[in-house]
């Protein structure tokens, strides 16, 4: 080891002695000093960045050429013919696939188009302008060629927190980073809805889009670089670090509720109508030809602190957003978008200490309160007539606080060795509230709203990293190493007493079935059911504290052999206290075969720990569709009644990874291409229903969480761009797109049965988690103070199983966006379109009511809320 260290050490003497030391500064027009600019030596990895005040010093070879590059800004190259050079760089209209990017590579000299990887990078700010979409997940739909999420109805929590996946993966196996440190998890698990049942995901609504300067997509398996839930790629958002400008927006939008042609055939409704809350949820209101209507407000400022270089930037948004109501079956009156009010605070800073050693902070404060129709009780022993005649719609309210905070310091020594010290905490809190509701077994006494308790994820997550680029050895070499120590911890908290009590004929809590009885209702002669209607509230018996704790050490590196080949590798242990310890490895290369041609691939291992919320969480719910209502136990993991039905102990999913691409610059066209492989085995899911009605449970079903089926995919992305200007203005046209082939290769259900255990129905929600293929093509064009914008999305055909056991077919969809802006003056621009212009609906399911939803469609990705209409005004001061 001290051999290597000399001849490093004797290496670097000589290339020090054959070089010139350049220095200079570096500024935008403005006059204002640009920290962390990266410095190229042309045709080499030697480079460096500016410090604070955007000073740099490197040593070069006679009559080099220096790369200046900083995202947001147009690239700048400038021979070294003197020791001084000061460097003025202009806001860039170029393509994004030449930035540095975070994420996929801890050298800080990697582009988009030279990474080994693929990485898609979005200038939130131009997507923001030019979409109505106010929410990070529907953002990304339409411009990641991977990413998938839809909206849900009729799915409890899930109608509130939109569920979002990479490559057909879950949404669990998706890591999100905020500014390159690990973002902690929602408390929500999907039980419900056709997207990412069983699956905790990270609730990206939670960041305000004005806080957000870019969104870098990794679209290959990462385990071995940033540990659990990399499997299908990792989400990095990089917040402004903007100041001295004051930007932000008004948005207001509406859904038109006039559906036609094949999507609505034979129906009825064809027109908006409200359900009237006077009439208990249970009756129509008048006709409306808009509904869902959305008002957000976002604001964005930063400012200098101290001279240099130092900054805060401050965000902050409201948003209010109204139900839309769509037409479904009479047991789900309700079917359409949740309610929702919310507030949301994001806050990045930092703060020099010395030339080379900064402090640095963000985080930010969401707080969501929302409103969703739950499914109707129309009769039965479940309506009290003299509460609610005729029935009711009940309503799953949610408070949402989802809160973060993130400090560490960084510093460079003058030996060129980078360190950071970091400590992350967040925290996801759920607070059901029910209103319209009763618990039936109270009959006229009963409350109408109930507080039924909630949940909560805690992460705490301390980072070292160490790293160092030799631009000296070969064409480059980049070394990282660190480690990382996290600690989770999962609450679930119960609710008051009647939101999840049956009481007997004395309105006194049961405890002894074999002396006290419910009351009957007089029409079903049922019992009357206890518990809050709607969403039954967690009782003491379902509440859950628990924690665990995991070490993780990594080491990884880049090397140019030549300019034009580099192979990159990586390694990571990590030990968790629940379950024990995995080591996972990643290797990947990219091969430049002209000036404008490169080839890429990698090979990885990966895996993804059991959530606490897939080991712990427990309820027990009630299950509606078109044949009636069902009791059903959720059983946690560890209980004995989980093991008596054979079900083991959950351990990680493991997975694999591989992937080959091509990326292609020529001149104002740019182009990637990437297929991959991901074989993902004991991948945990959530089961169908059992008969548990022998056991004496009080319950007719049971369902469980298992590492229930081994899956291997198959797929394409593709991303062709190109942008030029001419005398009558710049034309922009971006293709994105994906295809993919989920395969379930194994159903690991051992002695139970397949049919029950994961049956025709799970399989089809599962599958269709990883659509067939999905395409968009956006065109732009600008021209002084105008601009518009044209998109076409097609979503592929979906395949679902309802709860009749026969197939739902949803053909496929164009989907077409437009948008048109006008800058009005420096500060002002107004924006105008519509999202879905042509008003185009999923298809329209039987009259049967088999669908999950209860609506006459589920939840696929173009949504089923129609049509939407806004305008945005644009300030920027």
């Amino acid at each position: 080891m001290k051999k290597i260290a000399l001849f490093l050490f004797l290496l670097n003497s000589a290339f020090l002695f054959a070089q010139k030391e350049v220095s200079g500064v570096v500024k935008d027009k403005s006059g204002a000093p640009l920290p962390r600019v990266n410095i190229v030596e042309k045709g080499t990895s030697n480079g460096v960045s500016t410090d604070f005040e955007g000073s740099f010093k490197i040593n070069v070879k006679e009559g080099a050429t220096l790369i200046f590059s900083y995202v947001g800004f147009s690239t700048v190259e400038r021979t070294a013919s003197n020791g001084k050079i000061e460097v003025v760089l202009g806001e860039s209209d170029g393509q994004v696939l030449n930035d540095v990017v975070v994420v996929g590579s801890r050298n800080a000299k990697r582009t988009v188009v030279n990474s080994a990887v693929p990485i898609d990078v979005i200038n939130v700010k131009d997507v923001t302008t030019q979409s109505g979409k106010i929410e990070i997940n529907q953002l990304l739909q339409y411009v990641a060629p991977s990413f998938n999420a839809n909206k849900q109805s009729g799915s409890d929590g899930a109608d509130h927190v939109d569920p979002a996946s990479l490559r057909g993966m879950g949404p669990d196996q998706t890591l999100v980073l905020i500014n390159g440190k690990r973002r902690h998890q929602s408390s929500l698990i999907n039980l419900f809805g056709t997207r990412g049942r069983g699956n905790t995901g990270t609730d990206l609504n939670a960041i305000p889009a004005a806080s957000i300067k870019r969104i870098e997509i990794l679209r290959d398996g990462a385990s071995a670089q940033y540990g659990s839930d990399a499997i299908a790629g990792v989400i990095n958002i990089v917040t402004n670090d903007n100041v001295d400008e004051l930007t932000g927006s008004i948005t207001y939008g509406v859904f038109n509720t006039h559906a036609k042609g094949d999507f609505l055939e034979g129906t009825p409704n064809t027109k908006g109508y409200r359900l009237d809350k006077n009439g208990n949820g249970n009756s129509y209101g008048k006709d409306q030809d808009f509904d869902g209507g959305s008002v957000r407000v976002a604001a964005n400022y930063g400012t200098k602190i101290g001279s240099k270089g130092g900054y805060v930037n401050i965000t902050g948004e409201f948003l209010n957003k109204n139900k839309t109501l769509r037409p479904s079956y009479d047991f789900r009156k309700g079917f359409g978008d949740a309610e929702m009010q919310g507030v949301n605070l994001f806050a990045n800073l930092a703060i020099p200490i010395s030339d080379k050693t900064e402090f640095y902070a963000f985080g930010g404060s969401n707080f969501r309160d929302t409103d969703a129709y739950a499914f109707t009780r129309n009769d039965g022993e479940r309506v009290v007539e003299s509460v609610y005649p005729g029935g009711y719609t009940p309503r799953i309210t949610s408070k949402i606080n989802d809160n973060s905070v993130a400090a560490g310091i960084r510093t460079e020594t003058s030996g060129g060795w980078k360190f950071d010290l970091s400590n992350t905490f967040g925290k996801n809190k759920f607070q059901y509230d029910i209103k319209g509701t009763i618990n039936a077994s109270l009959e006229e006494n009963s409350p109408l709203e109930f507080d039924a308790g909630g949940h909560s994820l805690l992460q705490n997550t301390t980072n070292f990293d160490i790293s160092k680029n030799y631009g000296d050895v070969l064409s480059g070499l980049n070394i990282a190493f660190g480690t990382e120590f996290r600690v989770e911890k999962f609450e679930i908290f119960a609710g008051e007493e009647g939101s999840y009590t049956t009481y007997d004929t004395n309105g006194q809590p049961i405890t002894d079935p074999t002396t006290q009885s419910a009351p009957i209702d007089p029409i079903s002669g049922e019992p009357r059911p206890g518990s809050s209607q709607g969403f039954p509230g967690y009782s003491p018996l379902n509440e859950v504290n628990k924690d665990r704790t995991n070490f993780s050490l990594y080491a990884d590196a880049e090397i140019d052999v030549t300019d034009a080949l580099m192979f990159s590798g990586a390694v990571r242990f990590e030990n968790y206290s629940d379950f024990g310890s995995t080591v996972n490895g990643k290797l990947a290369s990219r091969l430049k075969i002209t000036d404008h041609i490169n080839a890429r691939g990698s090979v990885s291992t990966g895996f993804r720990a059991p959530s606490l919320a897939q080991i712990y969480y427990n309820l027990r719910f009630t299950n509606f569709n078109a044949s009636g209502a069902t009791e059903v136990l959720l059983a946690p993991n560890d209980s004995p009644v989980t093991r008596a039905f054979g079900i083991d102990k959950l351990n990680e999913e493991k997975a694999v990874n591989a992937s080959l691409g091509f990326t292609a610059s020529f001149g104002d066209f740019t182009a990637t291409i990437d297929g991959y492989y991901i074989q993902v085995k004991d991948r945990i899911v959530l089961t169908g229903y059992f008969d548990a009605s022998a056991l004496n449970l009080g319950v007719s079903e049971a369902q469980f969480f298992a590492n229930g089926v081994d899956t291997s995919t198959h797929g394409l992305d593709i991303v062709f761009s190109w942008k030029k200007k001419f005398d009558f203005g710049q034309f922009g046209a971006t293709l994105v797109g994906n295809i993919n082939d989920m395969k379930i290769d194994k159903v690991k259900n051992g002695t139970l049965d397949e049919a029950t255990f994961f049956g025709k129905r799970e399989k089809a929600f599962l599958l269709a988690s990883a659509p067939d293929n999905k395409f968009g093509l956006n065109l732009t064009y600008n021209k002084n103070k105008f601009d518009a914008g044209l998109a076409f999305t097609r979503f592929s055909k979906v395949v679902l199983v309802d709860y009749a056991d026969e197939d739902d077919v949803y053909n496929p969809r164009l989907i077409t966006d437009l948008t048109i802006g006008y800058q009005f003056t420096k500060s002002l621009k107004l924006t105008v379109g519509s999202n879905n212009l042509f008003n185009v609906y999923p298809t329209k399911q039987d009259e049967q009511g088999n669908t999950e939803a209860g609506g006459y469609w589920d939840a696929v990705q173009m949504g089923f809320s129609g049509a939407y209409y806004y305008a945005r005004l644009g300030f920027n001061f």
